[in-house]
């Protein structure tokens, strides 16, 4: 799937960079393609090198550009709750009374966190798409009488493929963009549950005794009293997993998904006038300057965030940041 991935969007960049004719140059292209089709939007500007620099930063491929950084954020946004989930729920399973859900909990813990991200994203989303194939070849295809593994070919029936041939581009993508959620989720979900067990566990024990002195039961006590109070020991871990989860998004690149990455990578390479009419030398270094600096204003509202957040969290609490919160109104 990936590779499938990777050449239909190589294949359909080249297209839409292949052009008919020999264009003018720069400036000329830029005034002469504004004129004729009206679609810039340095029309209402007269023609000056602002104009051109607009023209250029408002091509459909620079729109698909910004488009990205959406692609981005909605990863973000999609693939925390589903990790915290994924974390919540190793976590519970870490710390069961039941051996083998125990054992599970803490086997998913160690054994994600112990393989490299790029080993197992690429592993993983192979895995998955080839498992998903071969479970439709198998219903949809009882008659196939190949064998599926031919050398390093995966092979199945038309019918089996996931997603069909015949689908919509935008099916490819959500596909993809499901794809690439999920294994974020699962491998940051074990780093979560890492945290949130050591989070769980730094409850003072005085906390549960009393719940337990008052009647409560086991799941009213987790609940009521581990749950609440386990946040204010396990946001540092957190926050610092949410700063690793926005710098592991150029991995979408890897997994076939056109983020920001990957057009940065297409615009910023140096383009003749055989195949654009906006040629230019090499500027890969210009964009990905710019994503820089998206990343560094990203993770500095983070941190902004984050403090904020953990005074809140600390208000009340027997840490250090509540004692110190405590001499202060005193």
């Amino acid at each position: 799937m990936v590779r499938r991935r990777r050449q239909s969007l190589r294949i359909r960049f080249e297209q839409d960079n292949r052009g008919g004719s020999t264009p003018a140059p720069i400036s000329e292209g830029y005034a002469k393609k504004t004129s004729e089709t009206g679609a810039c939007a340095g029309d209402i500007l007269p023609f000056s090198p602002a104009r051109t620099l607009i023209c250029y930063l408002t091509t459909g491929k620079h729109l698909l550009f910004y488009a990205a950084f959406g692609t981005v954020l909605l990863l973000l946004a999609i693939t925390a709750p589903a990790a915290m989930a994924f974390g919540f729920g190793g976590a519970m399973a870490a710390r069961s009374r039941i051996a083998p859900l125990r054992w599970f909990g803490k086997g998913y813990i160690a054994v994600v966190r112990g393989v490299p991200d790029i080993a197992f994203f690429l592993f993983f989303v192979i895995a998955l798409d080839q498992g998903i194939e071969y479970v439709r070849h198998k219903i949809k295809c009882p008659d196939w009488d190949q064998p599926v593994r031919q050398g390093s070919d995966f092979l199945v029936c038309q019918a089996a493929k996931m997603p069909l041939g015949n689908s919509p581009q935008w099916v490819h993508e959500s596909y993809g963009f499901a794809l690439a959620v999920l294994t974020f989720a699962i491998v940051f979900g074990a780093f979560a549950a890492n945290v949130l067990f050591g989070a769980m566990a730094a409850v003072p024990r005085g906390q549960v005794e009393t719940a337990e002195a008052y009647g409560m039961t086991a799941r009213q006590t987790f609940w009521r009293i581990t749950v609440p109070q386990m946040w204010i020991y396990a946001l540092p871990g957190l926050g610092n997993l949410w700063m690793v989860l926005i710098k592991a998004t150029p991995l979408l690149f890897l997994l076939g998904v056109e983020d920001i990455v990957y057009w940065a990578r297409e615009l910023g390479a140096a383009k003749t006038p055989r195949f654009t009419d906006y040629p230019h030398p090499d500027w890969r270094m210009w964009y990905f300057l710019a994503l820089l600096v998206f990343y560094l204003a990203f993770t500095r509202v983070s941190e902004i965030v984050l403090a904020r957040l953990t005074r809140r969290l600390s208000h009340g609490q027997a840490t250090a940041g509540g004692e110190a919160m405590r001499r202060a109104q005193a």
